[in-house]
């Protein structure tokens, strides 16, 4: 593989990148299912990149193993700009969440542009006592192991969300685990579960209708679209979690190839279009440098190590 790497950058160097416009579709491979909020991205992204780089862009699902799959497939494909990957913050946990990877999550990937961020509200049915924040956590601290957080994927960064707050407020809060967040919300709005960290996404129309009240929001600062729900760390300094969705490619993609496709995905996340929907996910576009976005990652993996092995959490 490595050799068939090299071939391939001194092919292009050689011939130059018009030959490259020539080739077949180029194929975001997607590490979770349709429909979902990392789909969503991908396929919001795909259009407006394709007619930036002006080529067929195709989105493929490849879920499973929390986007392990996905990430393996474009790890080994060909660093021909034909093969990318929209991941998110998994792919900064998977890191030490799994004890061996088929692929180095920083090595065998070339990073593009970080495509969006988003925090996650912490939700409560409406039948819980605490109002606020503090409220919350004395009532956590009055009945350790007797509420219980919905989790929607083990090691996805909501759970991670709700392991740090634990870890930081010293509170003993019971994880309910589910496969996927449909269910995992639908027992909240039941009442068979009382608490979840939820995106905003997948969680801001039950709070607008009532069915959910928000007691937090992981990021840094409130949200504009939430101005009474206090962002956590005014409760607890310091903490921080927000998901972010990600465009990669193989390692080994050459310079200018590497710049070529981040500038047409950074240019597509600009649009009008392509941000209006990013917000409408209650995400926040960002279309960053592919050097900014490569510190980003590494700092991901070192940061979300220490919540893992608190958590003590194991892949499913």
């Amino acid at each position: 593989m490595k050799l068939q790497r090299r071939t391939f950058v001194a092919t292009v160097a050689a011939a130059g990148l018009p030959a490259w416009a020539q080739g077949t579709p180029v194929r975001i491979l997607v590490g979770a299912p349709a429909g979902g909020t990392t789909d969503t991205m991908a396929r919001t992204l795909a259009a407006e990149l394709g007619r930036a780089l002006g080529r067929t862009v195709v989105v493929e699902n490849r879920p499973g193993a929390g986007g392990n799959i996905a990430a393996e497939m474009v790890a080994k494909a060909a660093p021909d700009g034909n093969t990318l990957l929209m991941s998110f913050t998994s792919h900064a946990i998977n890191a030490s969440l799994y004890p061996r990877l088929p692929f180095d999550p920083v090595r065998d990937f070339t990073p593009l542009t970080m495509v969006s961020t988003t925090p996650a509200l912490l939700v409560a049915h409406p039948s819980v006592t605490a109002n606020n924040l503090r409220e919350l956590l004395a009532l956590a601290k009055s009945r350790p192991g007797q509420l219980n957080f919905a989790i929607g994927a083990l090691g996805s960064s909501v759970h991670l969300a709700g392991e740090a707050f634990k870890m930081m407020s010293g509170t003993y809060i019971v994880n309910i685990p589910y496969k996927g967040t449909a269910p995992a919300i639908q027992d909240v709005l039941a009442g068979q579960v009382e608490l979840m960290f939820a995106n905003v996404g997948n969680a801001q129309s039950h709070v607008r209708a009532g069915k959910l009240k928000a007691l937090g929001v992981t990021s840094p600062q409130r949200l504009p679209a939430f101005p009474d729900v206090p962002a956590i760390a005014e409760v607890l300094p310091g903490y921080q979690s927000s998901a972010w969705f990600g465009l990669f490619g193989p390692a080994q993609m050459p310079p200018e190839l590497v710049k070529r496709v981040s500038d047409a995905a950074r240019q597509a996340v600009a649009s009008p279009e392509v941000k209006k929907r990013i917000e409408f996910e209650g995400a926040t576009p960002v279309g960053n440098a592919p050097d900014a976005f490569g510190r980003f990652v590494q700092e991901e993996i070192t940061r979300w190590a220490k919540v893992v092995k608190y958590s003590g959490a194991k892949p499913e």
